[in-house]
């Protein structure tokens, strides 16, 4: 309408300064929109004016006066606005169509004014575009988005400029490279592309080599994901520019012009790398755009029919040819590897399963072409790109499908292949190897087996390492290695692997390399929590090392120090199959081994060798060799010496002993002779430095650690363990001076911080030593008589001496020495269990008295009681003390040392409360009360994991209080409690606190109060019970560790008298509701926690292949063992025992009562959920109790039994109650008129449930012998059975028809021996049965009925013979489609001792019939399985859209829009709606139809031929008679958004990415263009850039993607609604 009316303006000859005043504004305003418009006409219609030289309307002079008026709209008007709109934060609407206006009226002043003017213009523009990210534009400077948007229109009038041009480029170039992501596709849409529009001929090639140089270069330097991200942006932006026909010929022809040479990125292997980058990124898009070039490369190669590359080149391999000659089969590989990469985008393991099969044809034709031609035309690491896409998906399943995939790959089998996918194993392989997930036991798999993936890992590293071709094995395996070295794996990954490298053939392969990257691979095994699969996990690797070691490449030190990394207490011990194979390894290459170049030995060293004897002979030297005292005081030396050199000496003692005619004892003596020379002089040489005494001592304790218990301690083994025999005599010889050392030390001269770690070796080795006095008891005395005592006094003197006013560290170190070595001799006493010599006594005595003294004169106070609790003081340093400096970090940790003081006098109070009582001259009551208090103030100030001492003495003292001091003993127990809970993430002190507390809190004293005695206590215990059974949840073996202890205590053999054994047993009547838990505990883990526990099993399964089973102590924390141990309590129960039938009838009430609870909840229950396995639980230990039953008590019983099959029972449940009520029925036969009285129920109620007790009659011959009228009962039968043969129900007519044909075999028998009255029946029932066996022709009926017949329950299994443990928990679960982790196998009771097996209940089956068959219900149908390629050929294919070139289009139409609309006072928005990318008539129909309703402005197709088809018409409905429609064809579709773009449109497409804002919280600008994706494809790769926003649908749902006509309807409802809602505010 503007130029309209500027044209009537103009003709009529008016003022042009006039109209420019009025037309302009004040470079400090805004002006409006149709300002601007108004003044871009008036520029406009001069244009035509100024042009023509001929017209008489303006002189020369008002020429240049317009001319003038025309530039300095663009200086004084335009550029200031630009400014202003820079300075405003945000994309406001405003901003956005107030620049498209000003943009607009500078591309039309531009042209009109001097040639010069442009080029100024473009200068002052561009350093706006080099704004680094985070600064803002300044006075005078623009913000990208604005100075990009004005350089848009500046580029036309620029393009004879070539320098400009050029520098254009390069700001542009710059920008995508530094500008956040966001303003990136704008810098290429609208800087980039202009500039390629605006050129042509050489200089458009040269502009695009530019661009493709600059940008491959990029991506070469710095191949990150944001790089290549953007660099495939721009790519896919210019891919028209770039990818024309005939660019390899042209390049071909013109070779020798480099200038016009047309740049082809196929020539590019950057291009290719970038490519293959951009299918496995992580960004969606990224991975889009990369595939769209891919896909654009092969259809233009195949196009061009030319060779590609046209010669080889230099730079290295080629990822990418063409051949004319063999063009079919490469379109195919590529069409194929589209359609590949395409469904892998798809999350849903259904989808893309039909796919893989073409990943074995893509990978059969790559292997066919390089067998075909030495240099193949398909590069393998194409196939990689479609491997690491599966890894990096979302879905586990999917991800899971890839490793497997690639595991089976039998290509990988050749030397070639092998190699050229070495590093993507030891890379992207590995890393998804770490996904602990993919290690889940599979379908089919049971408890303990190998994961597949587990095995499978093996055989796939044994074949992909011999396939390599032998020069790069120790390479890839080396980089394997490290990779597995290079960050924490989980427990279970690593586990696998360490195993498949276990199992790889003997070679020599690793060098000293390959053995620090193992050594970092142990570290990684470190810091996994599980100790059973860490000790596995060093196994397994050390394994791996023996097997690859190249020996000639590395020196016996070296091998040494890899071993000091395997631990003693996890893996490597002496005595294990490892330990054996080690010595074998090392017999094996004796003197192979590198040797050693010592200082100033530089000659001959690689002709001698070194033998492990040679090497543990010059180690010992070496170690016992230290410098002279200087007389200051040093820190104790390192420990990790003494273990370093003392794997070493006892692997080359065990190798020596294997060898024929070897003495040990001399050998021995021979290794340890300077040693033993070190050792004899340590008590009396006044000048042997106190590191070489210390370093001595280390030693011989760490060789006594690691060489395991002495021979004297294990019966019938003494030549067995012939070495610490032997080197038990050789260090009895040196006894006594290093017991006078040591004692020597303690008594006195420990008075440094350093001394404090060194008291704790000496009180170690006082330990060894009583170890070894042990076996000879005349020297035992010696110690108890000599040393003891007085060690005992020495310290009692120590701790005596009244506390200073300032402490020294003399004074407290000697304190804290005094009471270790108190703590350790208390502690030695309590653990040998000897008696105690009259001198240990009274010494002991002493000390107790000591400990004791000031109780008695102050129980009455509230002061600290005696010497409990005394407290170490921080000493202080003075400035002079010339060791602070080293002893510092030592005094910081003195918090540790307080600690252990107090632990020490705990460890004491607990071994002399039970070994000497308290002191006499002190009152019992009082005595006990204080101490009990001190206790429970000692645990407030000890840290947690020290408490045990404390525990244990609590353990004594309170059964003594409860009456009396229920009060204190509550704290005590509830504070230990608390402490013990506050260990639970600390799995070392944790179980050994647990231990103690439950010895201490349930012991039998405190079990056997009554609620009448001490009721707050008694409360207290039970909320503590119900909290350790919560906990256990969480920590699997906590619940195990109570039951264990309380079963033990109400029955303990041998306990004292008859009276005294029924008292404590009578305690379980409180806590019954334990027993009740422990028959059906067993938690329900997360998948994480139940692989952990399965791999467990399999490692445990490995037996003494795997030194992690021998080493690593067992403990009981199967989350069964609580079932187990509350089953062999029970078992061991007496029936003739009162109490004892008391108690199983109560828990038999307990357990009906959980089982009726569950029936009757409203939560329906399905397999193998929680409350499935409780009620199975329930069943199973009814069963194992019905023979203890009294006959009164079954009679109570059998109505709630009966009322449990009339319920609604899952099939395992099923089976155990109809086993129960065959046995009752059959031990108790006057039950029968009960039984029959349950057919009697009301129909509606019983529904199917009639079938259990229809079962039960398929076994009446079992329970028929002991019915008296026997001819009575089977009439009674045949007549029920009879009435439900016509039941409406088809499983019950079959359950009826199989007891009728059971029952009436039984019939037939008893007609034989004289019962006539069944003759009646007998024409109906034959009827029946007859009838029944010929149902062949009726389908499934048939194979129902045969099914049926050959179920277990009704087959193999008889209810009396196979009435045994193993059948009730582990037969019958496996056989009633239980999960695994509910059968519970017989040599889990075999393992408890205290499991008691008797004739009525036998632990066994002893008929193999029941355990040899295999799962299966007979209601179940077969699964029919579909064919691979049947369900590939229901995938889609993409389209592509460059192939729709303009000739194959229609004519453009020309067409009006219709115009009723707007005669109907129809409004419309300014929504455009673009679907050329649709090519469905339905949904281009109904699109038209939404656009129309909600008021687009114009709907743009590709082709308005859709309009006349009948699909869109029945869907349109006459829309399209009221809505403008365009024609804009695909290939053009750029340029329409180009120019939309200009006109102020903010384009808008709907796509997931990254960056898309979802469409609940976009606001929708007034002029919009949504642009809509294929429905197959989405929006191309080439357009995605020039999208502004991304908007994305909300879903909440598993399909991840909307029909396009459905997503187009909500966005167009957003908008209106948007619109409708600001409308109707501005109205307001």
């Amino acid at each position: 309408m503007c130029s309209v009316l500027m044209d009537a303006v103009l003709s009529s000859s008016p003022d042009y300064d006039r109209l420019f005043e009025s037309l302009s504004w004040p470079s400090e305003s805004w002006p409006g929109t149709q300002r601007l418009e108004a003044l871009t006409a008036l520029v406009e219609g001069l244009g035509p004016l100024l042009a023509d030289s001929d017209t008489t309307a303006f002189t020369a002079a008002k020429r240049r006066c317009i001319q003038g008026k025309i530039e300095s709209v663009i200086w004084a008007q335009c550029l200031p606005l630009f400014s202003r709109i820079s300075a405003e934060a945000g994309e406001g609407v405003r901003c956005r169509e107030s620049t498209a206006a000003a943009c607009r009226l500078v591309s039309v002043c531009v042209p009109l004014c001097d040639d010069a003017v442009p080029r100024r213009v473009a200068l002052s523009i561009l350093p706006s575009l080099r704004l680094s990210e985070e600064e803002l534009p300044g006075p005078g400077r623009l913000s990208v988005e604005v100075a990009s948007e004005v350089m848009a229109a500046l580029i036309p009038s620029l393009s004879a400029d070539e320098q400009l041009t050029l520098t254009a480029l390069s700001s542009a170039l710059s920008c995508i490279k530094t500008l956040p992501d966001a303003l990136v596709s704008k810098i290429t849409v609208r800087l980039l592309l202009p500039l390629l529009n605006c050129c042509s001929g050489a200089r458009l090639k040269s502009i695009l080599k530019l661009i493709l140089d600059d940008l491959c270069s990029w991506h070469c330097t710095k191949r990150t994901p944001m790089v290549t991200e953007r660099v495939l942006l721009c790519l896919t932006a210019v891919s028209d520019h770039l990818l024309k026909p005939d660019s390899l010929s042209s390049s071909s022809s013109s070779s020798s012009s480099s200038s016009c040479c047309e740049p082809d990125p196929r020539l590019f292997p950057q291009f290719w790398r970038l490519v293959q980058d951009g299918l496995t990124h992580r960004d969606s898009v990224s991975r889009k755009r990369a595939l769209y070039l891919l896909k654009r490369c092969v259809a233009l190669s195949e196009e061009e029919q030319v060779d590609c590359p046209l010669s080889p080149s230099g730079e290295g391999e080629t990822l990418f040819k063409w051949a004319p000659d063999r063009g079919a089969l490469l379109r195919e590989f590529w069409e194929d590897y589209a359609l590949v990469m395409e469904t892998l985008e798809e999350n849903q393991v259904h989808v893309v399963r039909p796919v893989l099969n073409r990943i074995d044809t893509l990978i059969q034709t790559t292997v066919n072409d390089s067998q075909a031609s030495d240099e193949g035309l398909l590069h393998p690491s194409w196939l990689l790109c479609v491997y690491q896409r599966m890894f990096h998906s979302e879905n586990k399943s999917l991800m899971r499908e890839g490793v497997y995939h690639l595991l089976e790959l039998q290509v990988l089998q050749q030397p070639a292949f092998a190699l050229a996918f070495s590093q993507f194993i030891v890379g992207p392989f590995m890393d998804v190897l770490s996904e602990t997930s993919l290690f889940y036991r599979s379908v089919g798999q049971s408890v303990g087996d190998c994961p597949e993936l587990g095995a499978k890992l093996q055989v796939f590293m044994a074949a992909f390492f011999s396939s390599l071709p032998s020069e790069h094995r120790g390479r890839v395996l080396l980089q394997l290695i490290q990779q597995l070295g290079s960050k924490h794996w989980c427990a279970v990954p690593l586990l696998f692997l360490s195993q498949a490298l276990s199992k790889l053939p003997p070679s020599p392969l690793l060098g000293i390399d390959g053995l620090t990257a193992l050594r970092e691979v142990l570290r990684c095994t470190m810091i996994t929590h599980q100790v059973l699969l860490r000790g596995a996990a060093q196994c397994f690797l050390l394994n791996s090392a023996l097997c690859l070691t190249v020996v000639s490449a590395v020196t016996l030190d070296d091998l040494f120090s890899f071993l000091m990394h395997f631990r003693a207490n996890e893996s490597l011990r002496r005595g294990t199959q490892i330990w054996n194979q080690l010595c074998a390894w090392l017999s094996d290459n004796e003197g192979s081994f590198k040797p050693r170049i010592t200082d100033g030995d530089s000659t001959g060293a690689a002709t001698k060798k070194e033998t492990v004897r040679g090497y543990v002979q010059a180690e010992i030297h070496a170690y016992l060799q230290v410098p002279a005292s200087t007389g200051q005081t040093e820190r104790i030396p390192d420990s990790k010496e003494a273990d370093k050199l003392a794997r070493p000496i006892l692997l080359c003692v065990d190798m020596e002993k294997s060898q024929p005619g070897t003495e040990i004892s001399d050998t021995l003596e021979s290794f340890l002779s300077p040693l033993l020379d070190t050792l004899s002089r340590v008590s009396t040489n006044i000048y042997l430095p106190v590191r070489k005494s210390d370093k001595s001592l280390q030693l011989v304790l760490r060789l006594f650690q690691l060489g395991g218990t002495p021979s004297c301690q294990r019966v019938g083994e003494e030549q067995g363990d012939s070495v610490m025999v032997s080197m038990e005599k050789l260090i009895f010889k040196v006894m006594d001076p290093i017991q006078e050392f040591i004692s020597r030390r303690l008594c006195g001269e420990l008075q440094e911080l350093f001394d404090v770690e060194r008291a704790e070796l000496y009180l170690d080795v006082l330990r060894q030593l009583t170890v070894i006095y042990s076996s000879a008891p005349q020297s035992h005395g010696k110690i108890q008589q000599n040393d003891f005592p007085k060690l005992i006094k020495h310290s009692v003197k120590v701790l005596q001496e009244p506390s200073q006013q300032v402490p020294s560290v003399a004074n407290q170190v000697s304190r804290a020495v005094a009471m270790a070595s108190l703590a350790t001799v208390c502690g030695l006493l309590e653990q040998e269990g000897i008696d105690m010599r009259s001198e240990t006594l009274s010494a002991l005595k002493e000390l107790n008295d000591y400990l004791y003294s000031s109780l008695s004169s102050s129980s009455q106070s509230q002061v600290p009681l005696g010497n409990f609790n005394k407290r170490l003081l921080k000493p202080q340093t003075g400035d002079c003390s010339s060791d602070l400096a080293v002893q510092g970090p030592l005094l910081q940790d003195w918090g540790r040392i307080a600690a252990n003081f107090m632990r020490d006098q705990w460890i004491c109070l607990s071994f002399l409360i039970k070994a000497v009582g308290i002191p006499e001259i002190c009152r019992a009551p009082d005595t006990l009360k204080a101490a009990l208090s001190c206790s429970v103030e000692a645990l407030a100030l000890l840290p947690s994991d020290l408490v045990l001492p404390v525990l244990t003495f609590m353990e004594t003292v309170l059964p003594q209080l409860l009456l009396d001091e229920e009060a204190l003993c509550v704290e005590a127990v509830t504070l230990s409690w608390e402490l013990v809970q506050a260990l639970s993430t600390n799995a070392h002190d944790f179980w050994p606190a647990l231990k103690g507390f439950i010895s201490m809190a349930f012991h039998h004293k405190l079990l056997e109060l009554t609620h009448t005695q001490a009721p707050t206590l008694m409360a207290t215990l039970k909320q503590i019970a119900s909290e350790l059974i919560e906990l256990s949840q969480a920590k699997s073996g906590v619940f195990g560790v109570l039951l264990q202890h309380c079963c033990q205590t109400w029955l303990l053999t041998g306990r004292g008298s008859g009276d005294q054994a029924d008292t404590v047993f009578s305690s379980v009547f409180s806590y019954i509701n334990i027993l009740t838990e422990a028959c059906v505990y067993g938690p329900v883990f997360r998948r994480d926690q139940r692989l952990i526990q399965d791999v467990q099993t399999y490692v445990e399964q490995l037996g003494e292949e795997c030194a992690g089973n021998v080493v690593v102590t067992s403990d009981n924390r199967d989350e069964q063992f609580p079932r187990t141990c509350v089953l062999a309590f029970l078992s061991r129960l007496d029936s003739s025992n009162l109490q004892h039938q008391r108690v199983i009838e109560e828990l038999v009430m307990a357990l009906l009562k959980k089982d009726n609870e569950i029936s009757k909840s409203k939560v329906r229950y399905y397999s193998n959920s929680l409350q499935h396995r409780v009620k199975n639980r329930v069943w199973q230990t009814l069963l194992l109790l019905l023979p203890k039953l009294r006959e009164e008590f079954v009679a109570t019983l059998l109505n709630r039994v009966f009322e449990a099959g009339f319920c609604s029972n899952q099939a395992s449940v099923k089976y155990l109650i109809e086993w129960m009520m065959i046995l009752i029925l059959i031990h108790y036969p006057q039950h029968m008129d009960s039984f029959w009285a349950c057919f009697n129920m009301d129909h509606e109620k019983t529904k199917t449930s009639v079938c259990t007790f229809l079962s039960v009659l398929v076994h009446l011959n079992v329970i028929m012998p002991n019915l008296k009228d026997k001819a009575a009962q089977l009439r009674k039968a045949l007549d029920i059975i009879l009435q439900w043969c016509f039941n409406h129900n088809f499983s019950v007519r079959l359950y009826a028809l199989l007891a009728l044909k059971r029952v009436w075999s039984l019939a037939g028998i008893q007609t034989e021996e004289g019962a006539d009255g069944l003759r009646g029946l007998s024409t109906v029932i034959e009827a029946c049965l007859n009838q029944t066996e010929a149902m062949q022709s009726t389908g499934n009926a048939n194979k129902n009925w045969i099914r049926i017949q050959e179920h277990f329950f009704f087959g193999a299994f008889h209810p009396i013979r196979d009435y045994s443990v193993e059948t009730i928990f582990c037969t019958f679960p496996s056989l009633s489609d239980l999960a695994d982790d509910e059968w519970i196998p017989p040599w889990k009771f075999e393992k408890l001792s205290c499991f008691s097996e008797s004739p009525s209940l036998p632990l066994k089956n002893p008929a193999p019939d029941l355990s040899q068959l295999q799962p299966g219900d007979w209601i179940q149908q077969d699964k029919g399985e579909q064919d691979k390629e049947e369900r590939w050929a229901e995938v889609q294919k993409k389209i592509t859209p460059w192939r729709l070139g303009i000739q194959e289009q229609e004519p453009e139409l020309q067409l009006v829009p219709p115009q009723r609309a707007a005669r109907l006072g129809k409004q419309h928005g300014a929504l455009l709606v673009v679907a050329s990318l649709i090519d469905k008539p339905t949904n281009l129909g109904g699109l038209c139809r939404t656009c129309e309703i909600f008021g687009a402005s114009a709907l743009v197709l590709d082709s308005l031929r859709h309009v006349g088809d009948k699909h869109f018409q029945s869907l349109s409905v006459s829309s399209e008679l009221w809505l403008p429609l365009l024609e804009v064809k695909p290939v053009e579709l750029t340029d329409f958004l180009q120019v939309k773009k200009s006109e102020g449109y903010c384009i808008v497409g709907v796509e997931q990415t990254a960056n898309s804002q979802s469409l609940q919280d976009y606001q929708f600008p007034e002029k919009t263009l949504l642009l809509l994706g294929n429905e197959r494809e989405g929006i191309p790769a080439n357009l995605l850039q020039m999208l502004d926003v991304c908007v994305e649908i909300p879903q909440q749902g598993v399909i991840r993607s909307l029909n396009v006509h459905v997503s187009a309807a909500l966005l167009i409802w957003e908008y209106t609604r948007q619109q409708l809602t600001s409308g109707s505010a501005e109205v307001n």
